[in-house]
């Protein structure tokens, strides 16, 4: 059958789109062998075909994905305790996922103290990275002032269920962990679809990572002043 093959566990059923919440309904209802779970199952294959066939599949669509961490929130927060660090991460929350939104990208997870968000371009990604840490400067909690880091890489992951997977995901969370507080970097293959005018860009003399190509170049990217 067309589709994915796997449609039925745990990992392709999650997320909130309402085929996966039908096939997670199907999924988890009487015995696995069962004519109506796999006869529904085979429908939603199906249409998830049809919906790749018309460009909403996984793995064929350019995609910028952003990566966002809190540079030692853990260990700030082991000495506050949770109420503070809950008053941080919702004041972190507002400040980056409007952002996200309003540069028309999707937040495919909450990572804890970070985010994952996927991007249409590169370019909204950069910018929603920039703008995050402009607002994150505006929030302080018991005299603490949290710091950022962002990596954007460019790819084609594979989508599964609510979430996307795959070495263009992986390579974007090593650039992201390569970053100091207060840093975005950017990929070369993010960098080639943004108009840097106004933007300072600096290559990182030295990036290397897990995972991660190791003729990769990778730039530090600030907004102009």
């Amino acid at each position: 059958m067309p589709g994915d093959p796997e449609l039925g566990d745990e990992l392709s059923t999650a997320g909130d789109r309402p085929t996966q919440i039908l096939a997670r309904f199907l999924a988890e209802t009487g015995d696995r062998a069962s004519a109506t779970r796999e006869i529904g199952l085979t429908a939603i294959q199906v249409w998830q075909a049809l919906s790749e066939s018309t460009g909403r599949g996984r793995g064929t669509e350019d995609l910028a994905i952003l990566f966002t961490d809190l540079v030692d929130f853990s260990s700030w927060a082991l000495t506050v305790g949770d109420e503070l660090a809950l008053r941080l991460l919702r004041g972190v929350a507002a400040a980056t996922e409007p952002t996200i939104r309003d540069h028309r990208g999707r937040i495919v997870k909450r990572l804890g103290d970070g985010h994952m968000a996927v991007f249409g371009e590169s370019a909204a990604a950069v910018d929603a990275a920039l703008e995050t840490q402009a607002r994150i400067g505006e929030v302080e909690v018991d005299g603490h002032r949290p710091q950022i880091r962002a990596g954007v890489h460019c790819g084609r992951p594979r989508k599964v269920g609510g979430d996307y997977l795959g070495v263009d995901v992986n390579i974007a969370a090593r650039v992201a962990d390569a970053a100091g507080g207060g840093e975005v970097l950017v990929s070369e293959p993010a960098l080639a679809g943004i108009d840097t005018e106004g933007l300072k860009v600096k290559r990182l003399r030295w990036f290397r990572a897990k995972g991660a190509p190791r003729e990769l170049a990778v730039y530090a990217v600030k907004a102009g002043s």
